[in-house]
């Protein structure tokens, strides 16, 4: 994108001619659309084969050494990611068409906050679930340890693609408004170098003249 076709806070100008191509290829775009896929393979992978029946007391059980708030804890911060990911596409798409420029503060903020405190959760995720996997015996058959230690797999990717996402907001939000999109919005306070004159009135480059009379006798001398 050069930089006359670059607005505020790195968007391109509002009603700009929107490019599929060159929106397809922008690094927020592609690191949402990750965020997406891994979240959709976290959340996928627990719900189906993250629990087991047990047989003796007939009841679903996590595989994450029975700790069911393990399971409910990747499937949470997924299903959120998965959300939040299409949300973030969508006004990625409508970034282009904000014309004000606070809007756009908004936005990337939103952005920036979300995006990293996301990258902490799936933190915590990546280590809660890694860690009671460990201390978890191997269930019978093998039944869902791919599914299993996928998602540990998965939710740790996720941390890099949400990390990501913030730091391109926080490079957005250090654009600010002095991008090519502000000189439209700004006001020519520049000062002129000299006054129209009004009909009738004196020449504007005739200079100030000091009166041809001084202080004392040659004033008294008209009288």
């Amino acid at each position: 994108m050069n930089m006359e076709s670059v607005g505020a806070y790195g968007g391109g100008k509002a009603g700009g001619t929107f490019d599929p191509i060159a929106f397809a290829k922008r690094p927020q775009v592609i690191l949402r659309a990750v965020s997406w896929l891994f979240a959709v393979i976290v959340f996928g992978c627990i719900s189906s084969q993250g629990w087991m029946s047990d047989p003796v007391s007939q009841k679903e059980e996590c595989l994450y050494n029975k700790d069911s708030n393990a399971c409910n804890y990747g499937v949470g911060i997924s299903v959120i990611a998965f959300l939040a990911s299409m949300g973030f596409l969508a006004g990625e798409y409508l970034f282009e068409q904000m014309s004000s420029v606070k809007t756009r503060k908004h936005y990337v903020l939103a952005d920036l906050g979300f995006s990293g405190f996301w990258a902490f959760l799936y933190f915590v995720g990546f280590w809660y679930l890694a860690s009671q996997w460990g201390k978890s015996d191997t269930p019978k058959n093998g039944y869902g340890v791919n599914n299993v230690q996928a998602a540990i797999a998965f939710s740790f990717f996720a941390i890099f693609s949400w990390a990501g996402s913030a730091f391109f907001a926080y490079k957005r939000f250090r654009q600010g408004s002095d991008a090519a999109f502000a000189p439209s919005y700004e006001a020519d306070t520049s000062l002129p170098s000299a006054y129209p004159s009004y009909p009738g009135g004196p020449d504007t480059d005739q200079h100030y003249q000091e009166p041809p009379f001084t202080a004392g006798g040659n004033q008294r001398g008209l009288y």
